[in-house]
């Protein structure tokens, strides 16, 4: 099964937020060096790899493993201190960190690599590093190497503190793997499920329906994906997406459903199968789409300075970490374009995870699907209302929450 990637009036040009005269632009950038970095060098094949611990508490953190030619600690450093901040924000009893391997994920040695890096990272990955699926590396995967490592599941480090480990497992694979309307897995669609409810939110504050409401998305993996699926769902016309090979527009919204029954393992859809009436563009077109909403779900960095001025729509919603530079985003503020920042809009999956490690919600979709709906709304609503009424900048409201944390200093309990 692949994974899926995730009435109010329309708004008119009157009803678009009004941009304060002295344009905001984004909050200096904070680089507080981070708890701690490893870095490994695989024998067999050079890959290098790298594990960054942006902040400990309670002797855990928690952060996903990616996979990708190109990738430097300075990436993974930033990813971190993403994973602190989405951490802090959702008041969640732990830390961030990141994993990252430069190493191409479709080389056949790819899944070696990703053992011998685990292996590698075994004293963290033991007692205080809960890591997941990430760029190049899908949940199964990843738990199928900790499996082989004799540690049951990526969530190890957490699971291993629980007052009964085998029903805290049993409940975490259960959730992961209970199935969703669309012939989804639970565990592969909240963090996409999140992302959507982050653009449905925006429409609210804009008091504009989804079907009035245009989103184009970059990538359909499994955050990206999942989005379009949501977004098509709940109305919204999803007119452009992309993948590697390219850009793919309708004016009068894409059939999100057919088209990621046509993705490989790679999140790539096959070209030779395309719906009627799809247009196929260069893959650097779904930056200008003339969209609503734009949603950067594929790699980090994908909005720079260069091309910041391409971007068309009205707001962005990261539902990639890390997807617009800092420089980028102060252009883009002062255009009047806000950014909800990667910690807010796509912590869905990590906050979802936390829950039911600790119980509090379980294998019913529904009640998931509930709780995050009502806190991403919240969160967007409070980013977006400072944004119109003071000028501050989501990213800037953003981190506001995430300094002041819930202090956590005492051992997790996990049920």
């Amino acid at each position: 099964m692949q994974n899926p990637a995730g009435g109010t009036p329309e708004m008119t040009a009157q009803t678009v937020p009004t941009i304060p005269s002295a344009a905001p632009v984004a909050p200096a950038v904070r680089r507080p060096e981070p708890y701690m970095r490893l870095q490994w060098t695989d024998s067999l094949t050079g890959a290098v790899g790298y594990l960054v611990v942006h902040t400990l508490r309670a002797g855990l953190a928690t952060g996903g493993t990616r996979m990708r030619a190109g990738c430097t600690v300075s990436e993974v450093e930033d990813l971190a201190r993403g994973m602190a901040n989405k951490t802090a924000t959702f008041d969640l009893p732990v830390g961030g960190a990141k994993g990252g391997i430069d190493f191409d994920p479709k080389d056949p040695r790819a899944v070696e690599v990703l053992e011998r890096f685990c292996e590698a990272m075994r004293p963290w990955i033991d007692a205080h590093w809960v890591t997941a699926e990430d760029l190049g590396v899908p949940q199964h995967l990843i738990d199928e190497v900790f499996e082989k490592l004799g540690l049951g599941q990526s969530y190890h480090a957490a699971i291993r503190r629980a007052a009964d480990p085998a029903a805290t497992l049993e409940r975490v694979r259960s959730g992961l793997n209970a199935e969703v309307e669309g012939g989804f897995l639970l565990g592969d669609v909240i963090g996409g499920y999140g992302v959507a409810h982050a653009c449905l939110a925006a429409a609210v504050s804009w008091g504009q329906s989804p079907a009035g409401t245009t989103v184009a998305i970059q990538g359909v993996g499994t955050m990206g994906g999942a989005a379009a699926y949501y977004l098509h769902e709940a109305g919204m016309k999803v007119t452009t997406v992309a993948d590697a090979a390219g850009t793919l527009h309708s004016a009068d919204g894409l059939d999100v459903p057919a088209l990621l029954e046509l993705r490989d393992g790679y999140g790539e859809i096959d070209r030779s199968r395309l719906p009627a009436g799809v247009e196929q563009l260069p893959r650097n077109a779904i930056l200008a789409a003339d969209a609503d909403i734009l949603v950067p779900a594929a790699i980090s960095y994908a909005i720079t300075p260069d091309n910041s001025f391409d971007v068309r729509a009205r707001i962005i919603v990261e539902a990639a970490n890390a997807a617009t530079t800092p420089e980028a985003e102060a252009m883009l503020a002062a255009r009047g374009v806000p950014v909800v920042p990667d910690f807010v809009a796509n912590a869905g999956a990590v906050a979802w995870a936390w829950w039911l490690l600790l119980g509090e919600v379980d294998d019913t979709p529904e009640n998931s699907f509930d709780r995050l709906r009502t806190i991403m709304h919240s969160k967007v609503a409070l980013l977006l209302s400072a944004w119109t009424d003071q000028g501050v900048t989501p990213r800037e409201t953003g981190h506001r929450w995430a300094d002041e944390p819930a202090a956590v200093t005492a051992p997790v309990v996990i049920p």
